[in-house]
């Protein structure tokens, strides 16, 4: 692959996710709540003071999804690989710098971690029942620094897992999202194979982890299309991923829910971010998750301008650009 073909596609995973993340940030818990208190989300808002996660953060902010996401990419562009000690120094870096203790968006398997991480616990232990979607939501930069390559996408998303949430079916949700990027970067990707691809990853990664209770990621992805693709108001379909699939914390919800909504916006990266806002729940995850896949889809040329303006503006301290580069490096070292 051209190293400029390669970028693009990296700045749109990576410019995708913040999208999501913030474009989603102040959904409500229902999809009836976000619509009486909105209509519909169709730019940055700040969050309502009453966001039970979310309050105080003002319109284009980033959440712990692309935060968590940004610092293991720093630790991959540092590294020039993942290792379980190198991810788990992202997320306590992370987590220190948001001031994790005080912060309501920390999810529960990702606190419950860093805690024994910070008393000295060896971090091959430290996840062994973190089940919630914080492995999945954070994993597009393992999918973008190995564009095509599903094998090597899961066993990196294992490692990376492996701090803080090193159960079989968070590493299975998280191999379907990294499986569907890794894929999506791929010249002539279609729109199917990524569906195609991400269950197949998921099925990889159940190799992974230690045992764990929850529904199977590869079944409920398909149970998602199958409600993405009832002939009904789009409204109504996505109400039916709510109250069938659920859009909660876990893995076995959030992940398929995102393939619900990347299917049911047709890839489209705008769309993905208004669907998963209807959708509500942990909006901001599923919007996170489902426009990075678009975005390494679709490549950064198809996000408006003024949308990436905000985003660099608002979250500067991240530099994404800085960061797609070096992502954008080490994904060609690995393509020699």
């Amino acid at each position: 692959m051209e190293r400029n073909y390669l970028l693009d596609k990296v700045l749109g995973g990576i410019y995708g996710q913040a999208l999501g993340d913030a474009f989603a940030m102040p959904a409500m818990l229902r999809p009836e709540v976000t619509k009486k208190r909105f209509g519909r989300i169709n730019e940055f808002l700040d969050a309502p003071d009453d966001h039970p996660a979310h309050h105080g953060l003002k319109a284009g902010t980033i959440t712990d999804d692309t935060q968590q996401a940004m610092s293991i990419a720093r630790t991959l562009i540092k590294e020039r690989k993942i290792s379980v000690a190198g991810a788990a120094e992202a997320i306590v870096n992370w987590y220190d710098m948001v001031d994790g203790d005080n912060n309501d968006y920390v999810g529960p398997s990702t606190r419950k971690a860093v805690m024994k991480l910070k008393k000295g616990y060896d971090p091959q232990t430290t996840g062994v029942q973190g089940d919630t979607n914080g492995g999945a939501m954070r994993i597009s930069p393992i999918g973008l620094i190995n564009p095509g390559n599903i094998e090597q996408t899961v066993l990196d998303t294992a490692t990376a897992c492996t701090p803080t949430h090193n159960t079989d079916v968070a590493i299975s949700g998280a191999s379907a999202i990294a499986g569907a990027i890794s894929y999506a970067m791929t010249k002539n990707s279609t729109f199917n194979d990524i569906f195609n691809n991400a269950k197949r990853a998921s099925i990889l990664g159940l190799k992974f982890g230690s045992p764990w209770m929850g529904a199977s990621i590869y079944k409920r992805i398909d149970l998602a299309i199958n409600l993405a693709e009832q002939n009904k108001d789009i409204y109504d379909r996505l109400v039916d991923i709510y109250d069938i699939i659920g859009c909660g914390l876990l893995t076995s919800e959030a992940v398929p829910a995102a393939f619900g909504v990347f299917h049911i916006a047709g890839g489209d990266i705008i769309k993905c971010a208004q669907y998963a806002s209807i959708l509500s729940g942990d909006a901001d995850t599923i919007a996170a998750m489902a426009c990075a896949i678009a975005g390494a889809w679709n490549g950064f040329n198809r996000i408006p301008h003024n949308f990436v303006k905000k985003l660099d503006d608002v979250n500067n301290m991240w530099n994404f650009r800085e960061i797609a580069e070096g992502i954008t490096d080490l994904a060609m070292e690995r393509l020699k």
